[in-house]
Formats: C-alpha cells, structure tokens, sequence
C-alpha cells in the first residue's frame, strides 16, 4: 500500500499551479484557495480533482470541507479555527482522510483528539509568506512532534530544497512546501530537483 503522504508536498494557490506541477509527476498536492467565491471554489476543485486522477496524485482540499463532501474529494486540510467550526462527524462519514494544522502543544491535542490522518507543525523556520503569530518552530520541535504523534507529521514553514534532508533526519513524514516553489523562478525545476531528492 503507498504511503498516505508523499514526501514532498506543495502547497499552491489556485488550479493553474496544479495543471502545472502534477503532470510532473507529483503525488501530494495541496489546493488552498483564498477568498474565491463558491462557484469559482466549485469549478477549481472538480477541474483539479479531473486532472489529479489520472496521475495517482493525492488532492488536499484547503478550509472548503463542505464543498469537499458534495464534490467527492477524498482529503481535506483544516486550520485550528476551521477544524474549530467542521462538522467532524459529516467529513468522516464521507469517508474524507483529514490533516490538521498545529503551531503548539495544545493545538496538538486538540488535533489528535479530532483523529486526523495527519498533522502539520510549522512555521519550521521564518516564512516570507503570511504573517505569522507562532515564532518558527525549529527542528528540536519538530523531532519532538515526529516521536509523539501516532499519526505521520507533516512539517511547513520556510522549508527549501537545501534544508530538507535535515527536515527529513527529524523523523518528518513530509514536506509542505510553498515559497520554495510559487516563488521560485523556475517552478518546475525546482519541482523535478525536489521529486529528485525524494524518489
């Protein structure tokens, strides 16, 4: 049976980013639209989820778990404030595979008791992405995280291709990986060097 999650794990802001980076052979992606309305939350999801298919690639749903469920996606990922306001019994009764993020100990707890299939710890080192209220995590922390959980962990935040091996020696499932890519100037290399390091 493959592993729940690949290694490496973008993260991307719309469809084009998936039409882009899956037929390179990417097998774990995230769709985290922001503030797109329903209709347009619709379409991107069904048209990512139609090209995600047929290339074995694991689809993550970011937030839009209600949208999800009417779809048929398979995975979602929520925040500690959606994961605050989910119909938990409606997504497993969909049969939906859950990811949590987690920025303490006590979001931690929270998130195992809502048996997710995965957590994520982050920001590991600083991100130029969002502004954050958690200082970085470090690796200490995520080691920590790695042996704790029963679940496998997936670590976010400031990660790039020549940090990773040291990401993965913590004992880290995965890597979610944003800036590394969407900022990059060559996406798709950056892609392939990263599918490179993890076949």
């Amino acid at each position: 049976m493959p592993p729940l999650l690949h290694p490496f794990y973008p993260v991307v802001p719309d469809l084009a980013w998936i039409e882009r980076l899956v037929p390179l052979g990417v097998k774990t992606i995230q769709l985290r639209l922001k503030d797109a309305p329903p209709k347009e939350v619709k379409r991107q999801i069904i048209a990512a989820m139609a090209i995600c298919e047929p290339h074995n690639c694991t689809l993550i749903i970011n937030d839009y778990w209600q949208t999800a469920i009417e779809l048929g996606a398979n995975f979602i990922h929520l925040g500690q404030e959606d994961l605050a306001q989910a119909d938990l019994s409606a997504i497993r009764k969909a049969g939906l595979k859950l990811g949590i993020s987690t920025h303490s100990h006590e979001e931690l707890d929270i998130a195992l008791g809502a048996n997710p299939d995965y957590v994520a710890l982050g920001p590991i080192w600083e991100t130029k992405l969002k502004k954050m209220k958690w200082q970085p995590q470090r690796l200490e922390r995520l080691t920590d995280w790695a042996h704790k959980s029963d679940v496998p962990v997936v670590a976010i935040g400031g990660i790039t291709l020549e940090r990773a091996p040291a990401v993965y020696k913590t004992g880290a499932a995965s890597i979610a990986v944003v800036t590394d890519i969407v900022s990059n100037e060559a996406p798709e290399q950056r892609a392939k060097d990263w599918l490179k390091l993890t076949a």
